[in-house]
């Protein structure tokens, strides 16, 4: 008999919607699993080796760019990371997501989830059974949280294929296209700072 029919029981349905003071206090290796949409706990889609490279690797390179601004303008402080959990809005029912890589103000270590106000831009990664949820539910969510920047990333043939760059149109409350980025036709982004795209690193993402 199918294990579904052993999970699909009462005794498994959230019992109550989860807020920020619950999710401080869940195991850590339940939330990296999970997020929450309106107070309610959604279980994540494995990724793929080549999603996972292709987002450490461009994280990598926002980070190198966080870098590279500071050194000029030393009076700020960037950061940047991926796969770690933003609390979007938390009333009337909390939502928090994990970007696959994004670019924020820096904070202290102990701000658990990290407030959507301090992020300046949020990337994802597309895999095939997520490309409703990052293009349509987390573009939304993204521009009512007020994040100015969203990049969408594509795969194909076992390389990144393309960057599009949104941005948030204040005046319609969602994003507004920008460009796309491919290999041989752009190699860096100057907003929300300058950020080197190195093609090379998105090429032949797993051996």
């Amino acid at each position: 008999m199918s294990a579904i029919f052993d999970w699909a029981s009462t005794d498994n349905l959230q019992p109550e919607p989860v807020t920020v003071e619950i999710w401080r206090q869940l195991p850590e290796d339940f939330c990296r699993s999970v997020e929450v949409v309106n107070g309610n706990v959604v279980r994540c889609e494995e990724p793929s080796r080549a999603h996972q490279k292709a987002a450490r690797r461009i994280t990598n390179m926002i980070e190198e760019a966080a870098r590279d601004y500071m050194r000029a303008n030393p009076d700020d402080c960037l950061d940047a990371d991926g796969d770690f959990d933003v609390v979007l809005w938390d009333v009337p029912r909390m939502t928090i997501r994990s970007p696959d890589a994004a670019l924020f103000d820096c904070a202290p270590n102990g701000v658990r989830p990290l407030p959507a106000r301090h992020v300046k831009l949020v990337v994802e990664v597309v895999s095939p059974g997520s490309a409703k949820t990052d293009r349509v539910e987390k573009m939304a969510e993204y521009a009512a949280a007020g994040i100015p920047w969203y990049w969408i990333v594509t795969l194909r043939d076992n390389a990144v294929y393309g960057i599009e760059v949104h941005v948030l149109d204040h005046q319609s409350g969602g994003y507004k296209f920008v460009r796309e980025l491919r290999p041989g036709t752009g190699a860096a982004v100057d907003v929300p700072i300058r950020i080197n795209i190195d093609w090379d690193q998105l090429t032949e993402l797993v051996l």
